[in-house]
């Protein structure tokens, strides 16, 4: 039930590998801030969900801009509910 439950969650992370792996490299790094604004949101929705994740890589995208002074800015912080797999997808922790 769990698993269902990622599936959005996993879609959304599914479609972010694919923008990072194919159109990302096109742009280059111009992001300024660190980490990229695509693995922001990435993170984000792994560790946040598909609404509190969009929303917090959507506000990051607006604050990205030319007369912004950028640096370092890291999602905020949660306990992980969700193990992260190797392929950076979200699974349901094992219960012993």
């Amino acid at each position: 039930m769990r698993t269902v439950l990622l599936l959005p969650r996993n879609a959304c992370v599914a479609v972010l590998l694919v923008y990072r792996k194919l159109i990302s490299p096109i742009y280059g790094d111009v992001c300024r801030y660190y980490p990229s604004c695509s693995r922001y949101t990435l993170e984000a929705i792994q560790q946040w969900g598909v609404i509190r994740g969009v929303g917090l890589g959507a506000w990051r995208i607006l604050r990205c801009n030319p007369w912004s002074a950028g640096g370092v800015d890291d999602i905020p912080e949660r306990s992980h509910l969700y193990r992260i797999t190797t392929r950076g997808f979200v699974a349901a922790e094992e219960r012993n």
